[in-house]
């Protein structure tokens, strides 16, 4: 993943509460930076730098990722005090989207265009990393350039919330699929995962946990180490992957429920 460093507050972004900002970096092009300042916290953005890394991994459509460093004071002129507060308390790591400009909401009730393989594979993909905010409400989709991107995975890995259980999550179901923005859309979801699950090794997997900063994985729920922090995140991984896959099933019944309506 890439490594940049932030040089200047551009604009805040304030859907949400998490009130992530444009930034300009030392890369050509500005990113959508998630601050780990703000009150969702640092497990948040644990979840966008690896749902973004198993997107690309899977060829899913996600704006290029990055590891955003801020320094001491970055964005000391912003005036909005709320902000001065989270950026405060930001420097070092966080994690950035590249910035779409012009980008456009998805809106299903206008939007048919959705290839039925593609909203497949992302109705898989969010059921595997249990995704509770790719919904009619919040899609969390654009439209950039004629293609669909998928951003704002925050919401995602909810188990690690919990100091433990881990093992035992990664064998549930995850009903909430039943409210998927693109579910309408799907074609053969077990069909997807077919295509997917094979890339999804352990050294694949490894790599992706490798991308976590150090400074993210604070031994939180009994981790003595990052490298140990990373292992657990590749373990539910995998075991999410043993068959039968009891999420891949929850999707493909709600798809076909859908269906009989």
């Amino acid at each position: 993943m890439k490594r940049l460093t932030g040089l200047r507050y551009l604009v805040p972004l304030r859907e949400g509460g998490s009130l992530p900002a444009v930034v300009e970096t030392d890369e050509p092009g500005a990113y959508v930076v998630k601050f780990r300042g703000a009150g969702q916290g640092v497990k948040a953005l644990i979840a966008e730098l690896l749902a973004a890394e198993l997107a690309v991994l899977l060829d899913l459509p996600v704006p290029s990722p990055a590891v955003v460093t801020l320094g001491a004071g970055f964005g000391q002129a912003e005036p909005d005090p709320e902000i001065q507060d989270i950026l405060r308390g930001s420097s070092g790591a966080n994690f950035g989207l590249a910035y779409l400009a012009g980008a456009l909401a998805f809106d299903p009730a206008a939007d048919r265009t959705v290839a039925p393989d593609l909203a497949a594979a992302i109705v898989w993909f969010d059921a595997y990393i249990t995704n509770v905010d790719r919904t009619v409400r919040n899609t969390n989709l654009l439209r950039w350039n004629g293609l669909l991107y998928l951003i704002d995975h925050g919401a995602s890995l909810y188990f690690h919330h919990r100091s433990e259980g881990w093992e035992r999550s990664a064998q549930a179901r995850f009903p909430l699929i039943k409210d998927h923005v693109l579910l309408p859309f799907a074609g053969d979801i077990v069909a997807a995962g077919e295509r997917l699950a094979p890339l999804l090794t352990p050294a694949a997997l490894r790599a992706v946990a490798a991308a976590v900063p150090d400074e993210w994985l604070t031994g939180e729920g009994g981790f003595a180490t990052p490298a140990a922090y990373r292992e657990a995140y590749v373990a539910w991984f995998l075991a999410r992957l043993i068959g039968p896959r009891p999420f891949e099933e929850e999707a493909r019944d709600a798809a076909d429920a859908l269906r009989l309506v």
